[in-house]
């Protein structure tokens, strides 16, 4: 069994771990556990109850966090022509097609998002093999293929984030950092699990969203209250 640390009993002792926390009292909770020396990460993680076996249960897609991740995103583009010069212009930081496609095959990866024109998607298919296991593969569901690069470039760089639900019904993603106000944790939580809501399968029965939590980088969790998230809407 780990050893627990000094600084992590201390942290364990902030939470009531047998509470379940109001959205907004979570978000003060979680700032009061920051002890590293780093910016920590805030991320939610939510078991929701669907069966992911069945593919009108398989929840993904990404939206767009009100006040951003905190986190500075390389965007990388396959366009061809005109698209090529609008990825550019909305800040693109790699631009390409063919000659894209012979980096990645070098293994100069160097971003983060990978976005790309339908068209553009027979090229990326010769990287699917080394894309896909990095989760850069793009995806319509997750708005990366698209003809409108520049919303999906100004989109990536300004808070976008993608969700997947795995196989037990868990998902995780960051919504913020620890820096953030409470109040801008709290935006970005409720723009995240509204997202979460409307994505719901009309297949999906009984309570939707099972358990949900919210910590730092290297701090315990905090319990919230599902009957809550349930109901926060777009």
């Amino acid at each position: 069994m780990a050893k627990v640390s000094k600084r992590y009993k201390a942290l364990l002792e902030k939470v009531d771990a047998a509470k379940n926390y109001s959205a907004a009292e979570a978000c003060d909770k979680v700032k009061e556990l920051n002890s590293a020396k780093f910016d920590e990460s805030v991320e939610i993680a939510l078991n929701l109850n669907v069966d992911p076996r069945h593919a009108d249960q398989m929840i993904r897609g990404a939206v767009v966090l009100p006040n951003g991740t905190g986190k500075t995103v390389r965007v990388a583009v396959f366009a061809k022509g005109v698209k090529l010069d609008e990825a550019k212009a909305a800040g693109a930081d790699v631009v390409g097609n063919d000659d894209l496609a012979e980096q990645i095959q070098a293994g100069n990866i160097n971003f983060d998002v990978l976005i790309a024109t339908p068209d553009c998607m027979g090229i990326v298919g010769k990287v699917g093999r080394i894309l896909g296991p990095k989760g850069l593969m793009p995806n319509p569901k997750t708005g990366t293929v698209t003809m409108d690069v520049a919303k999906a470039v100004e989109d990536a760089k300004g808070g976008k984030v993608t969700y997947r639900v795995d196989k037990k019904g868990n998902m995780q993603a960051g919504i913020g950092k620890v820096s953030f106000s409470s109040e801008a944790i709290l935006e970005n939580l409720k723009a995240f699990v509204a997202a979460i809501n409307k994505a719901k399968p009309s297949t999906a029965k009984g309570r939707y969203i099972k358990n949900a939590a919210i910590s730092l980088t290297m701090s315990p969790s905090v319990n919230i209250d599902v009957m809550e998230l349930m109901d926060m809407k777009n």
